[in-house]
């Protein structure tokens, strides 16, 4: 259980190692990316071995990966595009509204 642990832990951390290699500026923040990749990989290894039992450490392993790269996928910025900052309109204040007098 320790080292299918350990294992899925290193996987999850070596897929956002690879995906801050190959992919930087698709992607946020590397202190982000990071745990994000391990708790993918903690996270399958948990799911893979709840659902299968123990008796298989490289299918779990394999789980581990699988989870790491899916929720690794969710933070891919489409490319191309930059980011739209829209700030919030002043608290307090809103538009006002013209409306027609009657005669």
């Amino acid at each position: 259980m320790i080292v299918e642990t350990v294992g899925a832990l290193a996987i999850g951390l070596a897929v956002a190692w690879l995906a801050l290699r190959r992919l930087p500026h698709r992607l946020p923040d590397p202190r982000l990316v990071g745990p994000t990749g391990a708790a993918g990989g903690l996270l399958g290894a948990f799911v893979t071995h709840t659902a299968l039992g123990g008796a298989q450490p490289l299918v779990i392993l394999g789980g581990a990966l699988v989870m790491a790269l899916a929720l690794l996928s969710l933070l891919v910025r489409p490319a191309g595009r930059r980011p739209v900052r829209r700030t919030a309109r002043p608290a307090g204040r809103r538009p006002v509204r013209r409306t027609a007098r009657p005669a």
